[in-house]
């Protein structure tokens, strides 16, 4: 697995700001591109019987809290105002490869 810790991170969306997330949608898989070496998983979060995300979880490695907290600074939902709060938590694995299925 490497260096560093393991971090989830949940967003939360603020309610009614679909539209921005469709319109950045692009940018935002792009950015997570970008970031594969450190993001190791991410997707959106829904409410049950619902198809429109409320927020996300990702699962992050860096050093210590504060990088977990610097890694979405540039994320185009970030910017865009998309995300109404961010919740960061250390993680650990059950099982050292579970992250390379």
């Amino acid at each position: 697995m490497g260096e560093g810790m393991l971090f989830a991170i949940r967003f939360t969306d603020h309610p009614g700001e679909y539209n921005v997330r469709k319109q950045y949608l692009n940018p935002h898989l792009d950015w997570l591109k970008q970031k594969r070496g450190v993001v190791l998983a991410a997707g959106s979060l829904r409410e049950k019987n619902n198809d429109q995300p409320v927020g996300a979880l990702w699962v992050v490695k860096a050093e210590h809290e504060e990088e977990a907290l610097s890694i979405f600074s540039d994320d185009p939902f970030w910017i865009h105002g998309l995300r109404a709060s961010v919740e960061v938590l250390s993680w650990s694995l059950a099982f050292e490869d579970m992250l390379n299925a």
